[in-house]
């Protein structure tokens, strides 16, 4: 018979910064949360929801941010845990810019549960299907 360990709780410090890195992606502050990666902190980390540094920038508009993210090797199209990407994060707030930089990665517009396409037909966004569009 083998035990299992007790899942152990993430050291208070290392959830502290965490919560620091994910507050740069939602403010835009990509110099600092550029150099928090270059250091080792993963350009894909998540937080309890599955969200992504890029997903947290993208939904808050911050095409910069997310060009830094990606190439540091961020996932563009990384779904969180309601299975939304970043690129229908940013269809849903209308942020052209950032959806540019998402498409040019290589995002996938019909990923996801709404996929970005399926967003910008919600909205009847004209402007984002054409940007969807290959």
């Amino acid at each position: 018979m083998t035990e299992t360990a007790p899942a152990q709780e993430p050291d208070p410090e290392l959830l502290q910064l965490w919560s620091k890195v994910f507050g740069f992606a939602r403010t835009g502050e990509t110099a600092t949360l550029a150099a928090y990666v270059d250091a080792g902190i993963s350009a894909n980390l998540t937080n309890d929801k599955g969200d992504t540094l890029v997903m947290l920038a993208a939904y808050h508009g911050h095409a910069e941010t997310v060009a830094a993210l990606l190439e540091r090797g961020a996932d563009p199209g990384r779904l969180n845990d309601r299975g939304q990407s970043p690129l229908a994060g940013a269809v849903f707030k209308n942020e052209p810019d950032v959806v540019k930089v998402l498409v040019k990665a290589g995002a996938d517009a019909e990923a996801g549960t709404p996929s970005a396409i399926e967003t910008a037909r919600m909205f009847d966004n004209a402007e984002m299907l054409a940007l969807l569009q290959p």
